[in-house]
């Protein structure tokens, strides 16, 4: 008989992407199959969006449960290990481990735990990996989530981000769900693209994070399309709604990056200041609010280093 106490929550970061929700659900699948003590439960730190439900939906997969306070949790974080992106109260919850692929933040510890950190472009890749390593069955279902994880957060094949493992495993997951993983991607990246019922606010917030850069504290989103032209006609109300939550979170500013899949390109917004240190970390003039930057598709590689270089 198991007690609360035994239940070990598995979470990704606030503003749930794919790739966040797809991890918890395979890493406590994974560490279920390992016959744990404890029951390992993927949850997710707020709504789901819908590219996330698309792939739960066309994989029968179970919505995990919502939590948003850590306090007097037993909890694995995956896909973030910055206190600012993790559910509140994370420093009253017991850590057990971290899984990862982004820059090593401020995420601390009373004693050592297990830290799996690495430079690839999805955190579902380090866990399809860890399956074999274990020599634990990947079911169509778990193939079938992270490999959509991994074609979101390399968005195709595309960011820079990407790296020959990332390409590895979606190989190997496609075989085991039997999809054309390139055809697959564009019908996520498509439903992902279609923001006819989203408010400007959910285009905002869908996959936002909060960074500080030397005591500056900013947030920085970002909505990827099939094509910017849908986005156009709304750019004044998303910079309408960046200002509210720039001042909603008392933040000195806000940036969302509208990017463009096929053209492989972004669109900068921002709302704040320093608008200097902005048009310094992207080596242009901001116009009407933004700077369009050619090759840009990776928040985690391209927007928050030049960023970080600007402030310093």
């Amino acid at each position: 008989m198991f007690h609360l106490a035994d239940n070990v929550y598995v979470v990704g970061h606030k503003s749930p992407d794919t790739d966040s929700v797809a991890s918890a659900i395979a890493y406590a699948n994974l560490k279920n199959q390992l016959g744990m003590p404890e029951i390992y439960i993927p949850a997710a730190a707020g709504e789901i969006n819908s590219e996330t439900k698309f792939v739960l939906e066309r994989f029968s997969v179970p919505v995990p449960e919502t939590i948003t306070d850590g306090k007097g949790k037993k909890i694995v974080l995956v896909d973030h290990n910055e206190v600012g992106q993790a559910v509140d109260n994370i420093k009253e919850a017991t850590l057990m481990e971290v899984i990862d692929h982004h820059k090593i933040g401020d995420i601390q510890t009373g004693s050592p735990i297990f830290f799996h950190n690495e430079p690839v472009g999805s955190t579902a890749t380090i866990i399809s990996a860890m399956y074999d390593q274990n020599g634990v069955n990947i079911t169509k279902e778990m193939a079938g989530v992270m490999m959509s994880a991994i074609l979101s957060d390399t968005v195709l094949f595309k960011s820079p981000t990407c790296t020959d493992k990332d390409k590895e495993q979606v190989e190997k997951l496609a075989k085991i769900t039997g999809e054309d993983y390139m055809q697959y991607g564009i019908d996520m990246l498509t439903a992902k693209s279609d923001i006819s019922s989203k408010t400007a606010r959910d285009i905002v917030k869908g996959d936002y994070k909060h960074f500080d850069f030397a005591g500056t504290k900013a947030g920085v989103g970002q909505i990827e399309v099939m094509d910017l032209s849908v986005l156009a006609a709304r750019k004044k109300e998303i910079l309408e709604d960046m200002e509210k939550v720039r001042k909603e979170e008392g933040l000195s500013f806000v940036l969302i990056m509208l990017t463009d899949v096929m053209k492989e390109a972004s669109d900068l917004l921002f709302v704040g200041t320093p608008v200097d240190k902005f048009e310094k970390a992207f080596e242009g003039k901001m116009e009407n609010n933004s700077i369009y930057k050619k090759g840009v598709l990776s928040r985690k590689k391209q927007v928050i280093p030049p960023l970080e270089a600007a402030f310093k």
